[in-house]
């Protein structure tokens, strides 16, 4: 049965390719600043009072349609930094969550904080793009990537000097995280159905070992849900639709981050 996520997996093994014969990853390499610092997502969120919020820019999804296509990226984007945000996540698929390189690199140029490349990798020519375009954390995602794939990307990523966050959905792949990966990110995010719930995140979270920083992604759409998955040993929350839904989404950010401050003992 085809699902969404395997509609969009094979789009991009597609796109991917068809990259690659453009631009090999010798010629990316040499078109890029290799002597640019590489900013640590898990130093970020090991500093002491760090709000913890990942917040994210994308304009579309395949289960909500258009999102906000009104907000631009550098205003969106600085704006979540200033609220507080300890990084940002940036969509770069452009077919079915309306991203692009263009705003990753955007926002690269604008911020001085972790940058999280949010896509679907299929390829290792994805993470010399991502190196490229100024990213410092990618996100490999278990249920795409085989166990093998996922060393392979993340020690890649690693001899280029970039971060990995690896992102499961259910106990059954909690397998493909090795030492090479920096970071466990857990989707609230069914990918087969794209319904959400963030109980699957502290579900989960017991099972991944303390040696990982641990995320949660989806879903998140309350300064009492961070609080309550902070209970259960999470260093960082994505967030990308409840800012993005509203008319200011480094406004609602910036709320959000209050009400967390607000809430903590």
């Amino acid at each position: 049965m085809k699902t969404i996520l395997s509609e969009i997996i094979d789009y991009k093994k597609k796109e991917v390719k068809d990259r690659f014969r453009q631009m090999t990853p010798y010629a990316l390499m040499r078109s890029c600043d290799k002597s640019r610092r590489i900013i640590s997502l898990c130093e970020a969120l090991r500093k002491k009072d760090n709000s913890g919020i990942i917040a994210e820019f994308k304009s579309k999804s395949p289960s909500a349609g258009t999102i906000n296509d009104r907000s631009g990226v550098m205003e969106v984007t600085k704006g979540y930094v200033k609220a507080g945000a300890v990084a940002l996540s940036i969509l770069t698929d452009s077919h079915f969550f309306g991203g692009s390189f263009e705003n990753l690199k955007v926002a690269r140029k604008h911020n001085s904080c972790p940058i999280l490349q949010k896509d679907f990798i299929v390829n290792e020519y994805q993470i010399y793009e991502a190196f490229a375009m100024g990213a410092d954390v990618i996100l490999l995602i278990a249920s795409v990537l085989s166990c093998s794939q996922v060393e392979s990307m993340s020690k890649l990523c690693a001899d280029l000097g970039m971060e990995s966050v690896l992102e499961i959905h259910s106990r059954d792949e909690i397998d493909h995280i090795c030492p090479s990966v920096n970071i466990v990110g857990i989707n609230n995010r069914n990918l087969k159905t794209f319904e959400v719930d963030i109980s699957n995140s502290i579900e989960i979270a017991g099972y991944v070992s303390d040696n990982f920083l641990k995320i949660s992604e989806s879903g998140i759409t309350s300064p009492a849900d961070v609080i309550k998955l902070s209970g259960a040993g999470f260093n960082g929350f994505l967030i990308g639709s409840s800012f993005m839904n509203s008319p200011d989404p480094s406004g609602s950010c910036a709320d959000f981050i209050k009400g967390i401050k607000n809430l903590k003992p």
